[in-house]
């Protein structure tokens, strides 16, 4: 009689238990419990997201026709795919940084080149509580430092992201990977073992006691006892994972590989169960053929490690040492563990004693299912309606810049991505901080790709349907804004508990803002990941959907950067977003309020703006392009002088510039036209000889048009009403912006 201690502590309840027991006529193994605790956890299961994740058309349609693989496809053209996945890695950041986010690095890549695509970018969207406290500063440092060695190891760059800080994320960082690849789309390799009798191989680096339960350990909440779970964190080798890449595309070349995945979270366990499942077929594998690091290891821990640098690849039945000789070319292990069967069973096996049989579709898609109840929090309306009349004017409108400026969520992020190679592979063409999205030139091609992530946590947290619209939203500006075709979305949806009735009504929410706002923009859902249990015993983060975008520049010589160009160019403010105080950066920085409604969002004018800045890029009208985001136009304005070293002189025009804001706090001031925060709108330059071409390019799209000034001089200057209420040296701004992080940090 098995204790219910054992299967409770790794995560089964009482009611899947007996359902284990009905499904088996047996009690299980201490292997086969293992198994299902891992593949029935929601990280591995998605046994509370699944319901609703099929709000996303994408994910729905595949699952139904049982084609849900590592990643997703999305196609550019003349027989060009890209693959791309992003991903989470919390957990273990939070008790292990630095292996925390360098496997979370490792992990994403190998979802990529599983499907015969050749990583070419990495990016990631990492979300700290507040630099004050030195435990924070420490996760920051050290997961950042993780990033950067496995990235620049395995030579791979690590070409954008974002980056947050926030209380709400104290003590449970997110740390979410992305990662793009390049593909043939007619060599696009698949996860499914078919073929009865063909060999099962595994392949990579050897199997120890690294990881065990990891994927239980990411579907709890982070409590006093998680330091103790550093054991169940993995260990990265970027090197190994540099020789796997080269060796799966040869070995995918050959034409012998019938299918293949990565063994991530669970492992063995994973890998063999779900690529039986996916072709309706059965395995049999035995432990003992596994290479393993560590002696004495038992089935159990066989089937659930997590060691890194791994993959399970199922080869033409006959062409199997063509296979093994291509990992051990590269220096790899290479073995035949097993072979497929037609029983639709896993079974696994020690030295030839049975320790594991398991029906494959029974621990994947059979996995229980869970309608959770779901209650609005009464914080939704109460923050939106909150009173925000006590926002005035600032006495010192500098002052106020400046502080925006050296806050850390807005400040320049260089102290972090001057430590990552950018440039590695010698395709990007937009250099973090440069523009508004990543862009590399594809080889052999006129086009390029580019690529974002982005969300405003404060905007979810506070309206999580409208905020999760915004995500999408701000994600396509960004790639329009150097010129891309917004064209597909990965997603990585960090919540707090999902059986808390609230938090789950904030993610269905969230979900179902997603899936309107990506169909309204035609840029479908092709992969993701869902991470809950994002909570410490004292408090929740906040909603974090994490959007992923590319975006595909046709003509790859057709682009532009956020930064001022040339002096005496023609500064714009284009589009149709009303400034807001309600969530923004302003109202959080000066008054230390999280409160009132996010800016509201009109996805035709988003669409029309969006438009007009691929037309104006394409025909080389705009010379820069910004949008308007975290701090308002007074922040974009600052970076993209600093970004260009030339200052600007404009001059506030209230009336035509802000409509009335929807929450009536107050009449239109320079203060909520320069600092609120809005949706729609961008910030252009352009040639003073083509001011009638933008204003027709404006008008055409229905977009209101404003000119605020010119580019020139070395200072910051904004005249409104007569007063120059911002007069600002580049200079000082720059110290602001540059220094804000190092000097957290380190005090310097």
């Amino acid at each position: 009689m098995i204790d219910p201690k054992v299967y409770r502590d790794m995560g089964l309840i009482d009611s899947e238990f007996q359902v284990i027991l009905d499904t088996l006529g047996r009690e299980p193994t201490i292997t086969e419990i293992g198994m299902y605790a891992v593949m029935w956890s929601e990280h591995c299961g998605y046994k509370y997201s699944r319901p609703v994740l099929r709000l996303f058309k994408k994910y729905r349609e595949a699952a139904d026709a049982g084609e849900v693989e590592n990643a997703g496809v999305v196609d550019l053209g003349d027989g060009i795919g890209a693959v791309m996945k992003m991903e989470s890695h919390n957990h273990p950041s939070a008790v292990e940084p630095f292996q925390g986010a360098a496997t979370g690095v490792g992990g994403i890549l190998r979802d990529i080149f599983t499907m015969g695509a050749r990583p070419i970018a990495s990016l990631n969207s990492l979300r700290f509580g507040t630099l004050d406290d030195a435990h924070t500063r420490y996760l920051f440092e050290r997961v950042v430092e993780g990033i950067a060695h496995y990235g620049n190891c395995v030579g791979v760059p690590t070409v954008g992201g974002e980056i947050y800080f926030h209380p709400s994320y104290q003590g449970n960082p997110l740390v979410n990977a992305m990662a793009v690849g390049i593909v043939d789309t007619d060599k696009v390799a698949s996860a499914a073992a078919k073929g009865i009798g063909n060999p099962v191989i595994y392949v990579g680096s050897s199997t120890g006691r690294d990881g065990i339960h990891g994927a239980t350990f990411a579907s709890v909440e982070l409590g006093p006892d998680s330091e103790s779970k550093r054991p169940n964190v993995q260990m990265g080798d970027p090197f190994q994972e540099k020789l796997l890449i080269e060796a799966t595309l040869e070995a995918l070349a050959t034409g012998y590989v019938v299918g293949i995945q990565d063994m991530g979270a669970a492992g063995l366990t994973c890998s063999t169960c779900e690529t039986a499942a996916k072709a309706g077929n059965g395995m049999t594998i035995d432990v003992r053929k596994v290479p393993a690091r560590e002696p004495g290891m038992s089935p159990y821990e066989i089937m659930l490690s997590e060691s890194q640098e791994r993959m399970l690849a199922i080869a033409e039945k006959g062409k199997e040492s063509a296979i093994i000789d291509v990992f051990h070319k590269w220096g790899l292990s290479a073995e035949v563990v097993g072979e497929v069967t037609d029983t639709g069973r896993v079974v696994v096996l020690d030295n030839g004693v049975v320790v594991a049989d398991v029906p494959a579709r029974h621990l994947t898609d059979e996995c229980p299912t869970y309608f959770l109840d779901a209650a609005e929090p009464a914080s939704i309306k109460q923050n939106q309606s909150h009173d925000l009349s006590f926002v005035t004017e600032p006495s010192d409108y500098n002052a106020a810049l400046l502080t925006l400026l050296g806050q850390p969520s807005i400040a320049s992020k260089r102290y972090v991505y001057q430590q990552y190679d950018h440039m590695v592979q010698t395709q990007t063409t937009a250099f973090p901080g440069a523009a508004d999205a990543a862009v590399l030139k594809l080889r052999g091609t006129h086009k390029a790709i580019a690529l974002t992530t982005d969300c405003n946590p404060r905007y979810c947290y506070l309206d999580p349907f409208l905020g999760a619209q915004i995500a999408v939203a701000e994600a396509a500006r960004n790639l329009s804004c150097v010129g891309a075709t917004p064209l597909a979305v990965t997603d990585c949806l960090n919540f707090p508990n999902p059986e808390k009735p609230d938090n789950f009504w904030v993610f269905r929410r969230s979900v179902e803002g997603l899936a309107d706002a990506c169909e309204a923009f035609n840029t479908p859902v092709i992969s993701g990941n869902v991470s809950f249990y994002n909570e410490t015993p004292d408090h929740a983060i906040y909603p974090t959907p994490t959007i992923g975008m590319i975006g595909l520049i046709e003509d790859a010589t057709k682009t532009v950067g956020s930064g001022f160009v040339n002096e005496g160019d023609d500064i714009f403010l284009i589009g149709n977003g009303e400034p807001v105080w309600g969530a923004s950066e302003y109202l959080h920085a000066i008054h230390g309020h999280d409160a009132g409604a996010p800016p509201p969002l009109s996805i035709e004018d988003e669409k029309a703006l969006q438009k007009a800045l691929r037309k104006g890029i394409a025909s080389g009208l705009i010379k820069s392009a910004h949008d308007s985001a975290e701090g308002g136009i007074a922040v974009a304005l600052a970076e993209s002088a600093m970004s260009s070293g030339l200052g600007a002189s404009l001059t506030l025009t209230l009336e035509p510039l802000v409509t009335p804001p929807s929450l009536g706090v107050f009449e239109p001031s320079a203060a909520l036209a320069l600092f609120g925060e809005r949706t729609a709108t961008a910030l252009i330059t352009s040639s003073p000889a083509n001011r009638a071409a933008i204003g027709a390019l404006a008008t055409g799209a229905g977009l209101n048009l404003v000119r605020l000034g010119s580019v020139g001089g070395d200072a910051l200057k904004v005249r409104c009403a007569g007063d120059d209420i911002i007069d600002a040296p580049l200079a000082v701004l720059t110290d602001v912006y540059e220094s804000a992080i190092p000097k957290a940090l380190h005090g310097k």
